[in-house]
């Protein structure tokens, strides 16, 4: 039996967990972009965090980050084509490089999180871009479980009030694509 070429995790049903949010923005009046990041106080806690959860059982991830978002925003939104680089291939097209290419309109992942939660396995995040639907916010659309207060700010000012680096760095990529400062090749 040949090992794997490559170091490998493997997580069999019942050992991970995956979940899917996003970095929700919004038009402001002037024709800008603002973030929405969630001011979480559950369970004694003092967070600000990306909106994100749970993917329910048969729910595509991009429909799971979709409805996570909005119910801990409260806020109608949907995904948010971006150009961005990509690794998956252009539907019924064979390519045979798995290289990333530079598309137009894509609604790929922003990125994956990975975290080791020890005993319990692994929880697999999958972050996309998102912007409001411009519909009002709807109250109620939370767990009664959930403390989330959202909050619209600027790139720069989520960035620096979110609780974890990581969710720091996924807004700064996500802005980057936004707002086109990402270097494309």
């Amino acid at each position: 039996m040949a090992a794997p070429r490559y170091p490998t995790q493997q997580y069999l049903p019942g050992e991970f967990v995956i979940s899917a949010g996003s970095v929700l923005f919004h038009k402001t009046p002037e024709g800008g972009h603002e973030i929405c990041i969630v001011h979480s106080t559950a369970f004694g806690l003092d967070e600000w965090l990306l909106p994100k959860g749970r993917k329910d059982r048969g729910e595509s991830i991009e429909a799971a980050a979709v409805r996570e978002t909005f119910e801990e925003t409260g806020y109608p939104c949907a995904l948010w084509p971006q150009r961005l680089a990509t690794r998956a291939p252009v539907p019924g097209v064979s390519e045979s490089a798995d290289v990333a290419v530079i598309g137009d309109g894509i609604v790929e992942p922003l990125a994956v999180t990975v975290r080791d939660l020890g005993e319990k396995g692994a929880k697999i995040i999958w972050w996309y871009i998102t912007l409001t639907t411009g519909e009002a916010r709807v109250e109620g659309t939370q767990a009664e479980y959930e403390e989330f207060a959202p909050c619209f700010l600027e790139a720069s000012v989520a960035a620096e009030r979110l609780t974890f680096q990581k969710d720091r760095e996924i807004v700064q990529r996500a802005w980057d694509i936004v707002s086109g400062k990402e270097k494309l090749q």
